[in-house]
């Protein structure tokens, strides 16, 4: 199992670690509730070191990204990110990621920790047109600052102004008294807030100034469970939960970040999708009763056949109800459709909502 370079200060601050992804992470300090909740109303940092990130750089950098993934990269300026996914050959995701424009000629993928290896293989076995290709996933660290007091707490630590950065932007300059990290917005939270990129050797300094910088904010650490919650009440997928290599991007909902002016993998059959309408779709459902849905629980009808699974699913520490994302017939997707969530023996009737659960 992997440590990422703060590891060691997890554990001295008591939080529970838990094999993620290949790492050693922090899942929890003090509560789920109390570090949702912080995040919410205050500023709240986790440590995502475990991400992946690669550089993509060359003359044929944009021809490769533009082949293998969903969305027109060719939209993107220097300082701007994009979210996207990389289609396979089958109908299915083989990760989603964002893509950041740092210079001409030379993109950052960053992508999720469990699939850093798969991705790497996929990208380079595409590699045709020799684009350049560095993986830096073992030598930089992430830290996500997210809260509504994220830009005023670590305003002190930057020259730039933070509250400039709009979300999916993001500048490369200093940052708690180091030089050249990229301070990004495009949070996981839907609390705003920001993510710093920096050297394994530079994270340490780094997390100590934002914890002193947001002392007066009530600042904490935040570990992955309050992340996965704050995630699933925006309705954000989960790689490995929500979207995987089964299931599509149309299905999931993510048909706006497949552009078809362009020719990607498997564009003609997932364009000849959406044109068609999926057979089901991801679908964020509430529940009308007590109870919480729980990932690989079935989703029933009303006659007690099984329709779906929930693929991801909580009691929200923001609304105090059940909710949960899953895949159903599309006779059913429409919001206010009635479904059930299987919960042991009791069927307890939910109904599906529009996105996000949790508003601003």
């Amino acid at each position: 199992m992997k440590n990422t370079a703060l590891t060691e200060t997890h554990i001295a601050l008591g939080a529970k670690m838990v094999p993620f992804a290949g790492y050693n992470m922090p899942v929890q300090y003090e509560g789920v509730n109390i570090e949702h909740d912080t995040v919410r109303q205050a500023v709240g940092v986790f440590d995502v070191s475990h991400m992946g990130e690669f550089l993509i750089e060359g003359p044929h950098a944009l021809e490769l990204i533009q082949k293998i993934s969903s969305n027109d990269a060719s939209k993107l300026e220097i300082g701007k990110a994009q979210y996207s996914c990389l289609p396979n050959d089958n109908g299915g995701i083989v990760d989603d990621l964002i893509i950041y424009k740092v210079k001409e000629e030379t993109y950052l993928f960053v992508v999720n920790a469990s699939n850093i290896e798969k991705d790497w293989n996929w990208i380079a076995s595409k590699n045709d047109v020799g684009a350049n290709m560095r993986d830096l996933s073992e030598d930089y660290s992430l830290l996500a600052i997210q809260g509504p007091k994220a830009v005023e707490a670590m305003q002190s630590l930057s020259s730039h102004d933070l509250s400039a950065i709009k979300f999916y932007n993001f500048v490369v300059g200093d940052f708690a008294g180091v030089e050249h990290v990229i301070i990004s917005a495009t949070g996981y939270t839907g609390s705003g807030g920001f993510e710093i990129y920096c050297k394994n050797s530079e994270v340490k300094q780094i997390w100590d100034k934002v914890l002193e910088a947001g002392s007066d904010f009530g600042i904490k650490p935040i570990g992955l469970a309050a992340r996965d919650t704050l995630r699933l009440e925006m309705g954000y997928c989960l790689y490995g939960n929500d979207i995987d290599d089964t299931t599509s991007p149309i299905e999931a909902g993510l048909s706006w970040i497949c552009k078809f002016n362009k020719e990607f993998t498997n564009s003609e059959a997932l364009q000849a999708e959406k044109e068609r309408k999926p057979e089901r779709k991801l679908v964020a459902f509430k529940l009308d009763e007590r109870g919480i849905p729980r990932q690989g629980y079935d989703i029933v009808d009303n006659n007690g056949n099984t329709i779906g699974n929930v693929t991801s699913g909580t009691m929200s520490p923001s609304l105090g109800i059940g909710i949960g994302l899953g895949y159903v017939p599309s006779v059913f997707s429409e919001v206010d459709s009635k479904i059930n969530i299987q919960i042991r023996k009791n069927a307890i009737p939910a109904t599906v909502v529009k996105l996000p659960f949790y508003k601003v």
